[in-house]
């Protein structure tokens, strides 16, 4: 990283920490790799052999506060490496997208956070269908001595729903062919595992604040929008910031890319935190 990277990160650090005193949310990316991860086993490309931090990525995940909640958006198999370097804290509820491996791995790894109570987890009835599949153990009746974490399963749809205070807005996307769902939290959307956004949810995602979007690499994926699709979602919607996530090692290194993006598009990357404004008040 140049002299004057570093000043301008130092800058945006501080920055971010004076106004998230103020900010009605917090967002916190536990990680924001693709199902690999970056650096991806096995590979010598310049990506997963660089030594920028920015460039070295676990599955993708986040943490959300607001002035009701401490949330969690997926729990991938690195949940435990993520929180580890989190304040140990009561996780309100956990909002999972869909059921593939990388954003639901984790769910095992929830056991030290039920010393607070059971846990509650709102997924659509498919995904909870899966999870009592795959995960059948951890929905059962505990054996003493067993350890396993309590959870509780809510099934939710595509309506509005409440939680502690805050209104969640489920949003339909399309991950290829399969239907998943993406989070509106105020004036905040948190959008991965992307490929098209159905036209009839985007006057759910009108007047964000922050926006938070899948944007995988640089080229055609069928269950995945590329950086210029992505763009060009930020570009219609017109958020106070946008962030990148879900990001391969195809999409390139950290310090080339950003650079290259719209002033209110930044590149995410895992421990960043930003603040969210919530001015709006959408419901």
């Amino acid at each position: 990283m140049t002299q004057c990277h570093a000043k301008k990160a130092l800058f945006r650090y501080g920055v971010t920490l004076f106004l998230c005193t103020f900010a009605a949310m917090k967002i916190t990316f536990l990680g924001t790799g693709t199902s690999c991860g970056v650096p991806q086993v096995g590979c010598t490309c310049p990506v997963c052999t660089s030594t920028d931090p920015h460039d070295d990525r676990l599955r993708s995940s986040v943490l959300v506060d607001t002035a009701h909640n401490h949330l969690l958006i997926d729990c991938g198999p690195d949940f435990r490496q993520q929180m580890r370097r989190q304040p140990f804290r009561k996780l309100d509820a956990i909002l999972i997208t869909h059921e593939h491996f990388d954003h639901v791995g984790g769910l095992d790894e929830l056991l030290p956070f039920c010393v607070f109570g059971p846990i509650d987890i709102y997924a659509e009835q498919r995904v909870c269908d899966a999870l009592q599949q795959r995960l059948s153990y951890l929905f059962r009746e505990p054996m003493p001595g067993g350890g396993i974490p309590q959870l509780r399963l809510h099934t939710i749809d595509e309506r509005p729903f409440d939680l502690n205070g805050d209104t969640i807005v489920p949003i339909r996307l399309m991950h290829g062919r399969l239907p998943i769902l993406g989070y509106r939290i105020a004036d905040t959307a948190y959008l991965t595992d992307v490929s098209t956004i159905p036209e009839s949810e985007f006057c759910k995602l009108q007047q964000l604040d922050t926006l938070i979007l899948d944007a995988l690499r640089n080229w055609e994926h069928p269950s995945h929008e590329t950086l210029d699709d992505a763009l060009a979602h930020i570009a219609r919607l017109q958020p106070r910031q946008a962030l990148l996530t879900h990001i391969c090692h195809h999409f390139g290194r950290h310090a080339d890319i950003e650079p290259t993006l719209p002033a209110n598009v930044r590149i995410a990357y895992d421990g960043l935190q930003i603040c969210c404004n919530d001015t709006k008040n959408y419901t």
